[in-house]
């Protein structure tokens, strides 16, 4: 197929499009670079089924009608604004991004009948109940500008669905972690933390550390995005993708440091954002796809730490 990856130069989208090589596919890859790297497509452009990178802003009408010239079967959606501090410091910057984005994109799959995959987030849920995991009709509770602009896109995705039976999936991967994950910032707690561990450093934990984190190897996440494209029982349909285990990030810092003296807690930056408690169900992914993790925790830490170690950013 002809496929086109949005965002496919950062941390997940980088493994969505190695994972659609593999499969040989032709791929394209439209990025702004504002949040991924060029260097992360390094290994992979000299496939030969990797057609062309495009610097360009899905917000950019022209530069979307000239790449959909190209007759795509399917957009895999993951250009957007991911950080929550910054949605809430700057929530326009998000929304536009986040949703006009959305909506411009969405504009030309339905001129070109082409399939889109929306990646959306945990991030709009509610807090999960003490015994069960989030499953798709959990509520929802949009604690941030960005778990805001990522629900009213996917009311967007979906409306194209049901207006112009356009084949669209909204996938609601919970906390993905692994290789070429920034170490720094919001880069995800797994590999901040990692980073710091390696680098000699205090383990920094924002609160008192409850809150836990349903954490998704990305490997196992980039195969859920990919087969959900595949899959045209999928359209129409919002599906998650977790471990479905969740850890406290107290547990997962001693898992990683080995020594309490090593971590101190500080106040927390946007406690207002912050889930208490995230673990997924993804039994619907399971039934639908056929898919599920094959990578443990403990596992997708080890080859997190080895990768952090071979870029030499530590």
């Amino acid at each position: 197929m002809k496929i086109l990856v949005t965002g496919g130069t950062g941390f997940i989208g980088r493994w969505v499009v190695e994972k659609l090589l593999k499969d040989k596919h032709d791929v394209w890859v439209v990025d702004d670079l504002s949040n991924g790297r060029l260097e992360n497509l390094e290994t992979l452009t000299d496939n030969e089924n990797f057609q062309e990178f495009v610097s360009g802003d899905i917000k950019d009408k022209a530069c979307l009608a000239t790449l959909f010239e190209n007759n795509f079967d399917i957009c895999y959606h993951l250009a957007a604004s991911i950080n929550v501090q910054d949605s809430i410091e700057q929530p326009q910057t998000t929304f536009a991004n986040d949703v006009i984005g959305t909506f411009h994109l969405l504009e030309e799959c339905r001129k070109h009948r082409v399939k889109m995959v929306f990646m959306s987030t945990c991030m709009v849920y509610e807090k999960a109940s003490e015994l069960t995991g989030i499953s798709e009709g959990y509520p929802v509770k949009p604690a941030s500008p960005y778990a805001g602009s990522k629900l009213a896109a996917e009311n967007m995705v979906l409306s194209y669905f049901h207006a112009y039976q356009l084949p669209v999936t909204v996938i609601r991967p919970f906390n993905t972690y692994g290789p070429f994950q920034k170490t720094g910032g919001e880069g995800g707690v797994v590999a901040v933390f990692l980073k710091n561990k390696l680098s000699g450093n205090t383990l920094s934990i924002y609160g008192d550390g409850t809150q836990t984190r349903d954490l998704l190897y990305v490997e196992d996440c980039a195969r859920f995005v990919v087969e959900s494209g595949y899959s045209e029982r999928a359209n129409g349909e919002i599906i998650n993708a977790g471990f479905g285990k969740d850890i406290s990030i107290n547990d997962l810092a001693e898992m990683i440091v080995k020594d309490k003296t090593r971590i101190r807690h500080i106040p927390h930056i946007h406690p207002q954002s912050e889930i208490p408690k995230l673990l997924c169900n993804y039994q619907k992914a399971k039934d639908m796809l056929g898919w599920q993790p094959v990578f443990s925790l403990e596992e997708g830490l080890q080859k997190t730490e080895q990768w952090i170690k071979s870029t030499n950013l530590i």
